[in-house]
């Protein structure tokens, strides 16, 4: 399958490579018009216990077509516009995908919510899990992770653009850019990295007092 996968990749690619004007309109096209046909399935994958695999698919598969489509009938429009139309699209096919499906098995997601501790909604699966490990606690660090994201961004788009300052030779970009990567490093540092190592702690615990191991 793998090597079918890659030949397929490459013709495809090939194909489109063909009829593309120029590479800032494939950019446009993967940042603003797909982006909108995945987020919704990337993101209820982790926060909501009813979603499964066929959900996932139909999610997928309307809004990588939609991303497909939507350019043909309105040329003239930026692939950025296209994002909210997108979203829902996909958004309708991860929900109908998912409540036409059997949900997944229980022990799996239990496994699943034990193992991973998502935020979101998984209410009726925590309750279940409970009745399994009594000590388990919730993740409630919702806020946390939000705020932590969003710092997550400002760093990962600095170290993109660092070296293009480097590049064009810009001074005073690239110093703004180095300092905005040294506070949101230290706010990670604080907010993110010593947190997570104190939860991992507290997660072994949770795990060699059940004879759990996180490698299966």
């Amino acid at each position: 399958m793998s090597y079918i996968v890659s030949v397929s990749v490459v013709v495809c690619s090939t194909i489109i490579g063909l009829y593309v004007q120029n590479i800032n309109s494939v950019l446009q096209w993967i940042v603003s018009a797909l982006y909108g046909g995945y987020i919704a399935a990337n993101v209820l994958k982790w926060h909501w216990w009813r979603f499964n695999g066929t959900g996932f698919f139909w999610g997928m598969l309307t809004g990588i077509f939609g991303a497909i489509i939507l350019p043909q009938f309105f040329p003239h429009t930026l692939p950025l516009y296209y994002f909210p139309f997108l979203f829902v699209l996909s958004l309708l096919g991860c929900l109908l995908g998912t409540w036409l499906s059997k949900p997944t098995a229980e022990s799996v997601l239990v496994d699943f919510y034990v193992r991973v501790r998502p935020w979101g909604f998984w209410g009726p699966i925590h309750q279940k899990a409970l009745q399994k490990y009594p000590d388990l606690k919730a993740n409630n660090h919702f806020k946390r992770d939000l705020f932590n994201v969003g710092v997550g961004i400002i760093w990962q788009c600095c170290l993109t653009l660092i070296p293009m300052y480097i590049v064009i030779q810009q001074g005073q970009g690239l110093l703004t850019s180095i300092l905005i990567l040294g506070i949101t490093t230290l706010i990670l540092k604080k907010n993110w990295y010593d947190k997570m190592c104190r939860d991992e702690a507290e997660y072994d615990a949770f795990m060699t007092k059940y004879g759990m191991n996180k490698a299966d």
